[in-house]
């Protein structure tokens, strides 16, 4: 459901956040299935441990999936120019997470508006961080 309309948006305004349910191993393996990312570090654990992970851990596009999810929920996707995303903690296996919005820049010229995206977990970490620019 589209709910950010250009002409009400306002520089600064926060947007509603996504809470999504705990990652599972069964969301890793879907996700490598459909992503065709197939790297065993995110499914197998004597190849985490290995690698001197604790565990499997997300992969960091599905971060970036988590923020689209977000910005589809707020505009249709057509009126989605660009999504760009920097990961900066690892996302764990049990790790409930957080995409928030922020009105960053209103364009009027160009009606088009900047949004700085963050995806935090149950502990207050930042994640991953990204702009998606919707006009």
């Amino acid at each position: 459901m589209s709910t950010l309309i250009f002409e009400s948006a306002t520089e600064g305004d926060e947007l509603p956040s996504l809470t999504l349910p705990a990652v599972t191993r069964h969301q890793l393996a879907l996700y490598c299935g459909g992503s065709g990312d197939h790297n065993p570090i995110h499914v197998d654990i004597d190849f985490a441990k290995q690698a001197g992970m604790k565990d499997v851990f997300a992969h960091g596009m599905l971060s970036m999936a988590f923020m689209g999810r977000l910005v589809t929920s707020l505009v249709p996707q057509s009126s989605v120019k660009s999504l760009s995303v920097r990961f900066s903690a690892i996302t764990w296996v049990g790790d409930v997470i957080t995409v928030s919005a922020r009105i960053a820049t209103k364009d009027s010229a160009n009606k088009a508006l900047v949004l700085d995206l963050t995806c935090t977990n149950q502990n207050g970490e930042v994640t991953s961080q990204g702009q998606a620019v919707i006009g």
